[in-house]
């Protein structure tokens, strides 16, 4: 992999972190996203650099759909300076937050931010991108496991994670003249910083951990190995499918 270049929205904290941690120890350079944090942002480029691989970050607010235009605009400028070619291999759409309201509570701007965020992004960040898709690339998008279970107070937020597994159905059939694999990674209850972190609450752990095959709340790095994985030769073959990395829950 050591040509290939990745582009990760959401890459400074959490499991787009690890994601681009763990594709930079594979030989993958990474152009990421970040929202404000820039001190964060740095820690990663350097990080990866350390690694022995080319690192660069630009701003990219999700919930504005002509932000994630920019970055794929600012992307591949960039990968044309540095290589003389803007093109790159891997697509991971990963950035977002979550909301935490009952239906009956949940706001039209909370509905609209949900959707701006994970889905209308999503769906023309991609289409920015794909003039610039190498053939026989990957384009990883991040759902939940919220997408298959229901938890009350998600519903927003699960909603928009269901539209983005039928995006990727649709990826995966009308890129395959390309050789271009589209897949979905959902994870289950993950102790990050995500939507405050609520998963690192003891009570709220040990109610995860109960309902979780495996006894315990994932961590980052249970997933960002599964992506590096999806972005290698071994798993050319899979196309157009649900993982959902979340150890077992409710099953």
């Amino acid at each position: 992999m050591s040509t290939k270049t990745a582009i990760i929205t959401g890459g400074s904290r959490g499991l787009g972190r690890n994601m681009a941690i763990s594709l930079a120890k594979k030989g993958v350079n990474i152009v990421f996203s970040y929202h404000t944090n820039v001190s964060k942002a740095e820690e990663v480029i350097e990080e990866i650099k350390g690694l022995g691989q080319d690192a660069k970050a630009f701003q990219f607010n999700a919930n504005d759909y002509k932000s994630g235009q920019a970055f794929i605009k600012n992307a591949t400028d960039y990968l044309n300076k540095k290589n003389n070619n803007p093109n790159f291999d891997f697509l991971i759409n990963n950035a977002g937050t979550g909301t935490f309201n009952l239906v009956q509570d949940t706001s039209e701007d909370q509905f609209n931010d949900m959707m701006n965020i994970h889905l209308k992004s999503v769906y023309f960040i991609t289409q920015s991108a794909l003039p610039y898709l190498n053939d026989y690339g990957r384009i990883i998008n991040i759902s939940s496991g919220l997408a298959r279970f229901s938890l009350p107070g998600m519903s927003a937020y699960a909603i928009m994670k269901g539209g983005i597994e039928v995006f990727s159905r649709y990826l995966a059939k009308e890129l395959g003249s390309r050789k271009i694999t589209a897949n979905t990674v959902a994870p289950g209850a993950i102790a990050t910083d995500f939507a405050g972190g609520s998963n690192k609450e003891e009570d709220k752990a040990k109610t995860i951990s109960s309902i979780t095959a495996l006894g315990r709340v994932g961590e980052a790095e249970d997933i960002g190995g599964v992506v590096a994985f999806l972005c290698s030769k071994d798993a050319g073959w899979v196309n157009g499918q649900r993982i959902e990395v979340s150890g077992g829950m409710l099953v």
